[in-house]
């Protein structure tokens, strides 16, 4: 940021902060909640103007406002239709004044603008601990808007999601108000993640090595997910993730030929394709719209690349792929349920995790569930 821009959002944040209480007489009755970032904060108690971090947390709003979810949002970043096109159509067809909420952003934190979010004059912004958008880290945004009057608000489906989604929806229930339907969702995602870790309490089971090869087709071979997001997926399911070993951080890249030579028990592709993929496309297609068949066909192309198709897993038909966006999404306990069934099989005969999405579509979005969003090779 210039010095001069800076100057002119400084200008700005003063003037919001010196009229907010003029604005919305409700920020004198306001109540204190704790973040996901561990942060004391001060909300209205009643908000009326919210912005978004990132626009896939419309789905968590839905949870709470299935009739209107997008009725106190007056911005957010725009990644949600770059990243997810195809949920997000299905939000437009439903709501079609999500288009007409102005964009503060676009698919990164830098593209973050903190002199258009300001002008929207908000009470309440909700932020990623970490993610596309602006994050816990990101001191001079936090400062500006705190001086503005601005309450932030970090939540989290992503950095550590088997543990931060329940408390998340338990944050957005009472920034909003919707307590008793934040409690409604924790408790089946509660009883859902249990069924998991209750049973691999009981039994034990040896750990297979699992690899997710994170966004297929995207990149040359391999790009993965260790810690926090769909990693987690891996330990919580009874796994090994073959790469918690390689790679430092939360995410990286292993070679094909350490793969050849380390080879895991089960192989996991993420899907970034939608049911308008063209046939020969490199990705796999998974998420709304996209038929049973389509999906398979696409992971039997990916698994057929030179190098994949060799791998044990592969060959003996214990490779699956999983919709990417389940790495940053309250519905992740879902895929947790499918990652089980995979690793597990016999132990997880009985579970329906396609079943339990269902059910969590039908109860907590404004529309039913469509589509196939996880599938497998045929053994």
């Amino acid at each position: 940021m210039t010095r001069r821009r800076a100057g002119k959002v400084a200008a700005l944040a003063a003037l919001l902060a010196a009229g907010l209480v003029a604005l919305w007489p409700a920020v004198a009755a306001a109540r204190e909640i704790v973040d996901l970032a561990g942060r004391a904060v001060t909300v209205p108690d009643r908000v009326e103007r919210l912005i978004i971090g990132e626009g896939r947390y419309i789905p968590a709003l839905a949870i709470l406002e299935r009739d209107d979810p997008i009725g106190r949002v007056v911005g957010m970043m725009g990644e949600y239709e770059q990243v997810d096109p195809a949920t997000y159509a299905r939000f437009r067809t439903r709501f079609p004044a999500i288009a007409g909420i102005p964009r503060f952003g676009r698919a990164s934190a830098d593209s973050f603008s903190l002199e258009r979010a300001l002008a929207l004059r908000p009470q309440v912004a909700i932020f990623g601990v970490d993610g596309h958008g602006p994050g816990a880290s990101n001191a001079r945004v936090i400062e500006v808007l705190e001086q503005a009057g601005v309450a932030i608000v970090f939540i989290d489906f992503r950095t550590d999601p088997l543990v931060s989604t329940p408390r998340s929806i338990e944050v957005l229930g009472a920034v909003l108000g919707r307590e008793e339907e934040a409690a409604a969702f924790i408790a089946e995602w509660r009883a859902a993640y249990e069924e998991v870790r209750d049973r691999l309490a009981r039994h034990r089971p040896p750990a297979p090595r699992v690899f997710i090869e994170s966004r297929v087709g995207l990149m040359p071979c391999c790009e993965t997910m260790v810690r926090g997001m769909m990693g987690d997926f891996v330990t919580a399911a009874g796994g090994t993730n073959l790469a918690a070993g390689v790679i430092p951080a939360d995410a990286g890249t292993v070679s094909l030929e350490y793969l050849l030579v380390n080879p895991p028990d089960i192989y996991v592709g993420t899907a970034i394709g939608s049911a308008s993929s063209p046939p020969d496309s490199p990705w796999i297609a998974l998420g709304p719209d996209v038929a049973p068949r389509q999906a398979a066909a696409s992971l039997a192309r990916a698994t057929g690349r030179v190098g994949i198709a060799e791998l044990s897993a592969v060959k003996s038909g214990r490779a699956f792929a999983v919709w990417h966006h389940f790495y940053n999404s309250p519905f992740n306990v879902a895929a947790l349920q499918a990652f089980a069934k995979w690793l597990h099989p016999e132990l997880f005969a009985d579970l329906d995790p396609e079943g339990l999405l269902r059910r969590l579509h039908q109860r907590f979005q404004p529309f039913p569930l469509e589509g196939t969003y996880w599938t497998a090779l045929p053994p």
